[in-house]
């Protein structure tokens, strides 16, 4: 199977992050009880290296979402105006520039922006210092993209606060299966990963579980570069003399695509076959300059991997048509998260009433929903963490059409990939990962 994408033109998301900055800085701060609006608090990147790749398309899904939700536009069951009759009103901030400062907006969106929910947060950072203030201000909150696998260790029977998306622990099993099976004759693998959290969970969970399915595997290099680093010369020379059959990448956003271009130029990637859980947001523009045959994961079902539906046969083709790109899983991730929120208050709310925080957060746990990704099941950390399956193909760049695609897919069902509540991921796959269900 082959699965191509349209080509990027991307010229313009400096403008757009710019008018999304500007729009929302002048947003009213007005409550939902004094405006009559559900105001929803969205917070993706930008500006910086995460802006083009991740935090722009993000932010136009929202846009595009909220704006067909409040005209009544999606496919069933989301095709009733707002939310119970409530038009939705988003806040669009910058989460760039630290945890720190995270916070500071946070706060700032909650007590005087008065939002009734936030949507947010790539940064696996950010995430988790943005979890316990969450409780403490007792705002529903949904992390759409975070994947650390710490977030529910770290905060422990949440209230307030959701991941609509699947972990960082999903990601790397699956990608480990991959690898076993695609890959036998792998013997020696390398790591370069954002020395941070996100990055060292990736690297943690991908090789427990890959020297489980493959006890013969060595690992011949590790390196830990900072988060957008951008250059990458150091780390690609200690790659190239590690000769490694494999190399690891968590990478993200314009550290991923640099690496990737980076690599390829210095012939890094002929010898090495590079596996990357975030690769899909570069399929678009890898055209021929890195090697067919690098690993593309999709942090999920999402982007490339998305399956038919009607609610994917509405968002795909209605984003490309108003921002001339494909819609990386950022995008998909964004809208998942917005549409839970609709989902989770209009199940517990009264028809024509504004939703109450109550509502969210109640529907919202242990919800099951759709989305244009398939099927979500808020079913874990007690149902407030998402779980759905994880799909691995390979790049392959068709010279005729001058675009990227996927080929060899294959896709792994949640049962397969995560470890049961209560357990840490790194203590499962060292006990054999009990449970799992991979057939």
């Amino acid at each position: 199977m082959s699965v191509q994408r349209p080509s990027a033109r991307k010229a313009g998301l400096a403008l757009v992050a710019l008018s999304v900055a500007v729009s929302a800085a002048f947003a009213p701060a007005a409550h939902a009880a004094e405006n009559g609006k559900f105001r929803i608090g969205i917070v993706t990147f930008l500006s910086g290296g995460a802006a083009g790749p991740f935090g722009v398309p993000a932010a136009n899904a929202a846009k595009l979402t909220v704006e067909a939700l409040n005209a009544g536009a999606l496919p069933a069951p989301y095709n009733k105006k707002g939310i119970n009759g409530t038009e939705i009103e988003i806040v669009i901030i910058d989460e760039n520039g630290g945890a720190t400062k995270q916070v500071e907006e946070y706060r700032n969106l909650v007590q005087r922006q008065k939002v009734d929910a936030v949507v947010g947060y790539i940064s696996s950072g950010d995430c988790l210092a943005i979890a316990p203030v969450a409780e403490e201000l007792k705002t529903p909150t949904v992390f759409f993209d975070c994947g650390t696998s710490r977030l529910f260790e770290t905060v422990k029977n949440p209230k307030y606060l959701f991941r609509t998306g699947p972990d960082a622990v999903t990601d790397n099993v699956a990608l480990a299966h991959y690898i076993a099976e695609t890959r036998p004759n792998v013997k020696t693998v390398a790591s370069i990963q954002q020395n941070y959290s996100w990055g060292q969970d990736s690297w943690n969970d991908f090789i427990l579980t890959l020297k489980h399915l493959k006890p013969e595997v060595k690992v011949v290099s590790e390196q830990w570069p900072k988060l957008m680093q951008g250059q990458y010369g150091a780390e690609i020379s200690a790659l190239s003399v590690a000769n490694a059959d494999l190399v690891h990448s968590s990478f993200w956003g314009g550290d991923m695509e640099a690496l990737m271009l980076q690599g390829s130029a210095r012939g890094l990637f002929d010898k090495s076959t590079a596996a990357l859980t975030c690769g899909d947001t570069g399929v678009e523009d890898f055209k021929d300059k890195v090697p067919n045959g690098v690993i593309i994961g999709a942090r999920g079902p999402y982007g490339i991997y998305a399956p038919k539906n009607p609610l994917n046969d509405w968002f795909r083709p209605k984003f490309i048509a108003q921002y001339k790109e494909w819609p990386t899983y950022p995008a998909y991730k964004m809208a998942q998260a917005i549409l839970g929120i609709k989902a989770a208050a209009e199940k517990t709310g009264k028809p024509n009433t504004m939703p109450t925080s109550d509502n969210v957060i109640q529907g919202l746990k242990g919800l099951t929903y759709e989305a244009p990704s398939g099927t979500v099941r808020m079913s874990s950390a007690g149902g407030h963490q998402a779980v759905q399956g994880v799909s691995y193909g390979e790049y392959q760049y068709d010279p005729k059409t001058k675009k990227g695609g996927v080929v060899k897919v294959k896709n792994y069902p949640a049962e397969c990939l995560m470890p049961p509540d209560g357990t840490t991921a790194a203590d499962w796959i060292k006990a054999g990962m009990p449970g799992a269900k991979c057939k």
